[in-house]
């Protein structure tokens, strides 16, 4: 009798517990930024039809940045074939800077949308403290996997959590 308790109990906390994480999931808040044509754009209409996002926090200044889009630069095709993902770089350069990054993202042919969060609002409200910070949202626009830093090969790992993202799998 415990065993068949258990048999029924187990599943059901599991199920339970499962939507308690859901309910812990944060969606992106809405804050207006500025597309690189100068335009506002709101952040809430970061979207991607059902599909994961990537939002990567970068600076011109920031190496690590740069590696980590170049290097995600090379396999985003592939990436975006195989799950739909889509990429959204944007960049924390104030105002006196803010100038330089159409030209520097053009130089380096990304074909990420691009925006420019020069007074940092998006960036406070996101907690971001430091770049690169990379968040990956599921389709319905929730968290649900960040990291900060870029090292060789970290572009692995950040597919294999796109992959499970879009089939619908827990990220541990």
């Amino acid at each position: 009798m415990r065993k068949s308790i258990l048999f029924i109990a187990l599943p059901l906390m599991l199920l339970v517990a499962g939507f308690t994480a859901d309910e812990n999931l944060q969606k992106i808040p809405s804050i207006d930024i500025k597309a690189l044509d100068g335009s506002v754009f709101n952040t809430s209409n970061i979207a991607n039809d059902g599909n994961p996002i990537i939002i990567s926090f970068w600076a011109t200044w920031c190496k690590p940045c740069i590696q980590e889009l170049t290097t995600i630069n090379e396999v985003y095709a592939d990436w975006q074939e195989e799950t739909g993902v889509k990429l959204v770089a944007v960049s924390i350069d104030n105002t006196r800077n803010s100038f330089k990054v159409k030209p520097f993202v053009d130089s380096k042919e990304w074909e990420y949308e691009v925006y420019l969060d020069e007074n940092g609002d998006f960036k406070r409200a996101m907690g971001v403290n430091m770049v690169p910070h990379t968040f990956i949202l599921n389709g319905k626009g929730e968290i649900v996997w960040q990291h900060t830093t870029f090292s060789e090969g970290g572009e692995l790992e950040m597919i294999e959590i796109i992959r499970k993202v879009k089939k619908g799998e827990a990220i541990k």
